[in-house]
């Protein structure tokens, strides 16, 4: 009993430090609107301008399918089955199996319709024509879960590496060692702090943007959460590495910047990671940013219920675990 009470009172004092610093509290919320109203401005829905073809049974050894055309961005393709459904949702604009001698293409595409008639003109003989409709996804709408995500990382890996080597360097954690408190209860109230805040922030914005901007979620909203709810803590557990042991914030917050840049590029915030050499594919993989992204966006643009993203949410506990483990390990006080 009296450990689950320094457990609450560490976790009450934590969660007023940061509701008093209405500076942080108002960048939480209002950044992350203002990137997707800014981009919904820019793009008007259409997103950047670029043709995106799938390949599916080409070979890098192979004579290009479509010849020598200019500004499209060739995207390999391994399963015809999802690359269809971005057919319809407009993220390709044609689909060709090159082994097949086919092609899809949406009929309400203009990019499609433009790029089959190219394909036509260049291949003798034409391949066949396998027509799609469906409703574009606008860029707005889909940059959304990235930029919650991203500014859940921020929170996150900040909110609590950053913190905990401020409060070493102060010498706060010296004097929390005078006291009966235990290394994991304080770890643990600061992971369950970091959580409700973040959580209880993302889904403000994101109801925020729901409403004002007609964001469609087709999935269940409660893996919805849960994706955030597990990003959060695999990205809450990775900031407790680099407060571990560090008492230099110049260093922490170069460690911080170090772990969050390669996220925000890799793990497809900004653009899709389709068109990413393969092995930076591959990588990106190891990322857990990527894995909430790409969670996100299955639930609310395919439809995707607990058990299509389940792989997401185990590699995400699973990564929380391991961070966690070494994270508290290598805790030290002063």
């Amino acid at each position: 009993m009296k450990g689950l009470m320094r457990f609450w009172v560490v976790w009450q004092a934590r969660n007023r430090e940061f509701l008093r610093d209405r500076a942080s509290l108002a960048w939480n919320v209002l950044l992350p609107l203002l990137i997707v109203f800014g981009f919904s401005l820019a793009y008007n829905g259409d997103g950047p301008a670029q043709y995106r073809v799938g390949l599916y049974g080409a070979t890098t050894t192979g004579a290009d399918p479509l010849g020598d055309l200019p500004h499209i961005l060739r995207v390999p393709v391994d399963d015809l089955g999802p690359a269809i459904i971005k057919v319809e949702r407009h993220q390709l604009d044609l689909l060709l199996d090159v082994s097949g001698r086919r092609y899809w293409v949406n009929r309400d595409s203009p990019h499609g319709e433009i790029l089959a008639r190219a394909l036509e003109a260049v291949s003798t003989p034409p391949p066949i024509r396998q027509q799609v409709s469906g409703t574009a996804v606008r860029y707005a709408h889909w940059l959304l879960p990235g930029i919650l995500s991203m500014n859940m990382m921020f929170s996150c890996l900040f909110g609590v590496g950053y913190v905990v080597v401020r409060y070493r360097k102060n010498g706060v954690l010296k004097r929390f060692k005078a006291t009966p408190l235990t290394a994991f209860e304080f770890l643990t109230a600061q992971l369950l702090s970091r959580l409700w805040l973040t959580l209880s922030i993302t889904s403000g914005v994101f109801l925020l943007a729901w409403v004002l901007l007609d964001v469609p979620v087709r999935g269940n909203p409660l893996a919805l959460f849960s994706v955030f709810a597990c990003g959060a803590i695999a990205l809450t557990c990775l900031g407790l590495i680099i407060a571990a042991r560090l008492s230099s914030q110049e260093l922490a917050d170069g460690l911080l910047n170090l772990i969050t840049w390669p996220m925000m590029f890799l793990s497809g915030v900004w653009f899709s990671t389709e068109g990413l050499h393969p092995w930076l594919q591959r990588a990106a993989e190891l990322l857990p940013l990527t894995h909430v992204i790409e969670a996100a966006r299955a639930v609310m643009f395919d439809g995707a219920g607990f058990l299509q993203i389940a792989p997401h949410l185990a590699i995400l506990l699973g990564m929380a675990a391991v961070f966690l483990t070494v994270g508290a390990r290598g805790f030290r006080w002063d």
